[in-house]
């Protein structure tokens, strides 16, 4: 139809272990340096401790290590992903962050037509633009992964 405006999308682009990854910024509230973490007895490995940022407690969790991916190496680059779901406020260790990308909503194709295995739940879809691959993840079912 004429007139008739494509939706598009906005993610945080992010990687880990050189692979492009992401996130729904509207779920960002923001993105930092790498913070002191202090660690928190018989959390799960993934979770790296928690840091204090102006004043609020926040889980930290290393992605790569949840995603099954690998481990990310420290780096000058490295950053935490701070986003908010249900009113909790949650960081994700990345590699890097590397731009907000506008990606339109036909350009994004869903896993089930990939694949039906519900290890890859938290896969929102990959997004193709200017031929870059993203893997889009979501970050309500990342957040309960085991």
């Amino acid at each position: 139809m004429e007139g008739q405006a494509k939706t598009t999308s906005q993610f945080v682009i992010f990687c880990m272990n050189k692979e492009e990854y992401g996130i729904d910024i509207q779920k960002v509230t923001t993105i930092e340096k790498l913070l002191a973490v202090t660690r928190v007895p018989h959390a799960p490995e993934a979770v790296k401790g928690v840091i204090n940022l102006r004043g609020e407690i926040i889980p930290v969790v290393e992605l790569a290590e949840k995603m099954h991916i690998g481990k990310f190496i420290q780096s000058d680059d490295t950053r935490i992903i701070i986003f908010k779901i249900d009113d909790v406020s949650v960081g994700f260790i990345v590699d890097q962050v590397s731009e907000v990308l506008t990606i339109p909503d036909e350009n994004i194709e869903n896993m089930t037509q990939v694949s039906n295995d519900v290890a890859i739940d938290y896969i929102l879809g990959i997004g193709k633009i200017r031929g870059r691959i993203v893997t889009l993840l979501n970050l309500d079912k990342l957040i309960v992964l085991k």
